[in-house]
């Protein structure tokens, strides 16, 4: 629904996705209080934001991520306390954003309202309003009118509040230069990376190294809870192949369906094209006229020459080379005009010139192939696997409840309805507990199902459970593995081969700080330099951001410069300086043009955070630290 209201500007609309993406300007760490807000999730500014409204929220942002993922959700991603923060702080910023629309009495009156929502292009037939249309849209958001409407007017009213913010931020023409050229300036630059296998030969290791490690880390070392299972599954596919078609049912749907089976007439045709948009100035159409007559008088005088006329004149880039060669088409899969020409040629005669919207065209029409049907045995096997999925369908709305049924009813075994539905009994892998799992166990039910006391200690089938549309599984426990601690000698080498990396890295990185202090002196270092390469900050890709600014940072007064950072878990990197060529916006219009539109959405973005900010303390936040933790969903 929103989208119908962030199409517009392409700042305000950026703005309003900022205020639903969490942690763009400010962390919700900076107002979660311990306070109880009366069991509240949140209050703004006195006003709360229940409970209820954040479960719902939760929903509706799963149905969201549904929808675009194609219905592949992971449930317990909505059960992180991640989600929870990122969804209530977009429900906090859209409720600043609605306290301060009231405070500057900003409405939307019901004649604009009515003019926004006709003036939509998706609502429209025929350039008029629909009715039906909009109905519909408002149906499927699950809502009605007066809900629709209302949440509708709240985002037109962030809307009148945006625009002022977004026009805020004057973008001053020698500011932009500066930042301009900053962001084209060039440097000649030199790396050298000091990597913990580097020092490995260095670190000497304690003899208790190891165990204090393994005791103090003992979770790192736990096996998770582990289990083998067997399992079933009944859908469309599994039961498809169940059923034969005997030769008398696939010529009776051949013959019912003959129509479906028809290959409509083709034709095949090779054209000269002299472009003329439909919009061109009238002096351009009357030389493309004049041309496109000239070469049809040409083809009429000399037929055998199409070809050879096509491949010097014609002005389509797809079939010139080609002689003009269009290949088969039937009807509708060329442009009207053309169609309707060449249809109505006899093989091998030439058209008088045709206009479409491409320009004018000289079609010569080289061959027919009359309506025909597809042979029984080219459509054979469609028709068998339709007859068996049709079967399978049917079957399978009539196995599904009683599948179900005898799943539970025999819970010691699923050979019974492994024999009563001719399914192949299967059998996983171990699939651990918590971790990512295989389909069908991938399914949150059926995994928790199984790990159930029930499941691991009953070893009894679990219920039908589907996990995809029309697919229905029943698992059962073959072999559990309880959570286990590895012994220490198992796991030894792992643990000498990690502390072994960190103290490395440590030398690593000092070696670098050390290396940088002397040559930031003028001393020389016995180094080995990669080959130079020129580099701006806008054409620094694959290059750590902190690199970036460490090598542009770095004053560059006198040459070679340097600059270094520790690289998080690989050590050190050097870099040297040699030459630096100042930026000219000037000389560089398409990476100038898209500089400038960086600036100046900086800018806007700057704006928007501080009036964000201002909001935040205009009307105080303040978050209930219980409404954080991991909840079930209701």
């Amino acid at each position: 629904m929103f989208d119908l209201v962030r199409n517009n500007k392409k700042i305000v609309q950026g703005f309003l996705v900022l205020i639903t993406l969490p942690f763009a300007f400010w962390g919700v760490d900076s107002y979660v209080r311990n306070a109880d807000v009366d069991s509240a999730a949140a209050t703004v500014g006195g006003s709360k934001i229940s409970e209820q409204e954040l479960q719902t929220a939760m929903r509706e942002q799963q149905e969201r991520l549904r929808a675009q993922l194609g219905g592949r959700v992971d449930p317990a991603m909505f059960q992180s306390p991640q989600m929870r923060r990122a969804v209530l702080e977009s429900l906090v910023n859209q409720r600043l954003m609605v306290q301060q629309a009231q405070k500057s009495h900003l409405a939307v009156s019901d004649a604009d309202l009515a003019r926004f929502i006709s003036g939509v292009p998706a609502l429209q037939e025929n350039g008029k309003f629909s009715k039906e249309r909009y109905d519909a849209l408002v149906t499927a958001q699950g809502m009605s009118k007066e809900m629709f409407e209302a949440r509708l007017r709240q985002d037109l009213a962030m809307q009148q509040q945006l625009s002022p913010v977004a026009e805020a931020g004057i973008v001053g023409q020698a500011s932009a230069q500066r930042w301009l050229a900053a962001q084209l300036e060039q440097r000649e630059v030199a790396e050298l990376r000091l990597t913990p296998d580097s020092y490995s030969d260095q670190v000497k290791l304690a003899a208790d190294a190891v165990q204090k490690y393994y005791d103090a880390n003992r979770k790192l070392f736990e096996l998770p809870e582990q289990l083998r299972a067997e399992f079933i599954v009944l859908n469309q596919e599994s039961l498809s192949g169940q059923f034969s078609v005997t030769d008398e049912e696939i010529k009776a749907r051949y013959q019912a369906k003959a129509d479906r089976y028809k290959v409509g007439e083709m034709r095949r045709a090779s054209h000269i094209l002299i472009k003329a948009a439909k919009d061109a100035p009238d002096a351009e159409v009357k030389a493309a006229r004049a041309k496109v007559d000239d070469l049809l008088a040409l083809a009429k005088k000399n037929p055998a020459e199409f070809a050879k006329l096509a491949k010097q004149s014609s002005q389509d880039p797809g079939s010139a080379g080609k002689g003009g060669d269009l290949d088969w088409f039937g009807r509708g899969m060329m442009v009207k005009p053309f169609e309707d020409a060449a249809f109505a040629l006899k093989d091998g005669q030439l058209s008088e010139v045709v206009r479409s919207d491409f320009g004018f065209h000289v079609i010569r029409l080289t061959g027919v192939r009359a309506e025909r049907a597809k042979p029984l045995e080219d459509v054979k096997a469609e028709i068998v696997a339709e007859l068996k999925n049709e079967s399978a369908t049917k079957k399978y709305a009539e196995a599904a409840e009683a599948f179900g049924n005898t799943v539970y009813e025999q819970a010691d075994s699923l050979k019974p309805a492994a024999e009563k539905w001719k399914l192949p009994v299967r059998q996983s892998g171990w699939l651990a507990k918590g971790g990512k799992l295989p389909p069908p166990f991938d399914n949150a039910k059926l995994a928790t199902a199984l790990f159930s006391d029930d499941g691991l200690k009953n070893r009894r089938n679990t219920e039908a459970v589907e996990v995809a549309p029309g697919t229905l599984v029943s698992a059962r426990v073959l072999e559990h593995k309880p959570a286990a601690l590895q012994s220490l000698e198992s796991v030894k080498a792992d643990i000498e081969k990690l502390l072994v990396r960190e103290e490395a890295l440590k030398l690593a990185v000092k070696d670098g700080e050390e290396k940088l202090a002397r040559l930031t002196k003028g001393d020389a270092v016995d180094a080995k330099w990669s080959p130079v390469r020129s580099l701006s900050r806008m054409t620094a890709q694959g290059m750590a951001p902190d690199a970036v600014r460490a090598i542009f940072k770095a004053d560059a007064a006198k040459l070679p410069a340097h600059a270094g950072i520790a690289l998080p878990g690989n050590g050190y990197a050097l870099y040297r300086i040699s030459a630096v060529k100042a930026g000219d916006a000037a000389k560089d219009d398409a990476r100038s043009n898209f500089a400038a539109q960086q600036y100046a959405r900086v800018i806007a973005e700057e704006e928007f955070s501080a009036w964000m900010t201002m909001l935040k303390d205009k009307y105080p936040v303040e978050i209930r630290k219980a409404a954080l933790e991991t909840k079930e969903q209701r």
